[in-house]
């Protein structure tokens, strides 16, 4: 019978896992935290000035911090592209990796939320938005949809990963009439992430650049690309330096999965620019500075161009079978698309959404030293959130550490939990 003393003995067991490890260990971890410290100094600097330390103005008033938080917020929602062929279809060869896909979207979450939190300018007022104590301003308000649904998501996959491994860990099978309704409610869950996200740009009417009705779906089409690139290569580490039994099918499938996705997200991407290059219009001034420049700027062509042909060469990679299950051509695809995305959310949606101005004015925005230094220790933190994870996770997932034994046997054979 599980009881609290159970579980307690389990958070310990974690604790201790997560402290242990070989130099290479060690030095991961000491890089991660001297990353957070510097983002930490920067960020301190931050409060104490003010946001005029970053490079942001009444112009560009979103610019890095948000771009990095509507991207991740895509790696977060593709956690689905697990759930699905696992769940729905009930494809085993996945469903032993679902979990790290639900790991990944915790880390992403908490980055998310991070890059909220510091994009704020004052952080002390934060509390008027907690339910109960400030005044959430529900349902009238898409940030309070966005972090209501943030939230819940982040909730929902921390509880699901917490008790797999705490049912490996105390070697019981997991009731599959708790796990599987939510994992399947984590399905709309990653969907609602990204459309809120994309309504938040969506429902500025004075913003036409964002004033688009496929932006929910060209949202959804390109984190269904981005996060399982991450997941990819990922993978093919754990491979490597793991016990972790990952199999070549369960890559190429997601791959193939990507490959649909990819088209979908390409096809929205040229239906926007014929709708605006085609009519003509004078909102098609954004999309001119985007592509062409405007004025002579041209800051954002050489992005906007490398976003689209990276794109387009991750497509033909994946689309093919034979560059699909190359594991050469296969990972030169996955960064293509993540470059591609990622560049995308950030210079090709942000910036041009803002530029020019309502009076015409072009402001250049490029990040300041402080933005990029705390990002850098939230990404930092990020990654730190899932090395600990992972650490504690594999183990567990393997049968190798569990209540009875006590610590990690040498050469232990590998179980199903």
């Amino acid at each position: 019978m599980i009881t609290l003393k159970n579980f307690r003995q389990f958070i310990t067991d974690t604790l201790r896992i997560i402290l242990k490890g070989d130099r290479l260990y060690y030095a991961w971890v000491g890089f991660l935290v001297l990353l957070i410290a510097i983002g930490a100094a920067a960020y301190l600097g931050q409060l104490n000035s003010g946001l005029i330390v970053t490079k942001m103005r009444d112009q560009v008033s979103w610019g890095f911090y948000i771009g990095n938080f509507t991207f991740l917020v895509g790696v977060a929602a593709a956690a689905i592209m697990l759930v699905i062929p696992a769940y729905i279809y009930d494809w085993e060869p996945i469903k032993e990796i679902t979990i790290l896909g639900e790991m990944l979207a915790i880390s992403a979450l908490i980055m998310c939320l991070g890059f909220v939190m510091v994009d704020i300018g004052r952080p002390d007022r934060f509390w008027h938005i907690i339910p109960l104590v400030g005044r959430l301003n529900w349902p009238q308000s898409m940030l309070a949809w966005d972090v209501i649904v943030l939230n819940l998501y982040l909730l929902l996959n921390w509880f699901v990963v917490t008790y797999l491994l705490f049912c490996a860990y105390t070697e019981r099978h997991y009731v599959k009439k708790l796990v599987l309704p939510l994992v399947l409610l984590s399905i709309p869950m990653a969907v609602s992430i990204h459309t809120v996200t994309a309504y938040l740009y969506n429902g500025l009417a004075a913003r036409p650049f964002w004033n688009s009705a496929i932006l929910a779906p060209r949202f959804l089409a390109s984190a269904f690309c981005s996060g399982p690139a991450i997941l990819l290569i990922l993978l093919q580490i754990l491979r490597k330096t793991t016990k972790l039994s990952i199999k070549d099918e369960a890559i190429f499938k997601v791959a193939e999965l990507m490959a649909y996705t990819m088209g979908f997200n390409l096809f929205l991407t040229a239906a926007e620019a014929f709708k605006e290059l085609y009519s003509g219009t004078e909102h098609m001034v954004y999309f001119q500075y985007l592509l062409f420049g405007l004025k002579g700027h041209t800051t954002l062509v050489p992005y906007a161009w490398a976003s689209i042909l990276c794109g387009l060469a991750a497509f033909i990679l994946f689309l093919v079978p034979r560059t699909r299950t190359n594991w050469v051509t296969l990972n030169i695809g996955c960064v293509l698309i993540y470059a591609s995305v990622y560049i995308e959310k950030g210079m090709g949606l942000i910036i041009p959404g803002l530029t020019p101005d309502v009076l015409g004015d072009i402001y250049v925005y490029r990040p300041s030293f402080t933005e990029i230094a705390v990002a850098a220790g939230i990404f930092a933190t990020g990654f730190l959130v899932f090395t600990l994870m992972l650490k504690a996770a594999v183990p567990m997932m393997l049968g190798e550490f569990t209540i009875s034994k006590g610590q990690p046997p040498q050469g232990a054979p590998p179980q199903k939990a």
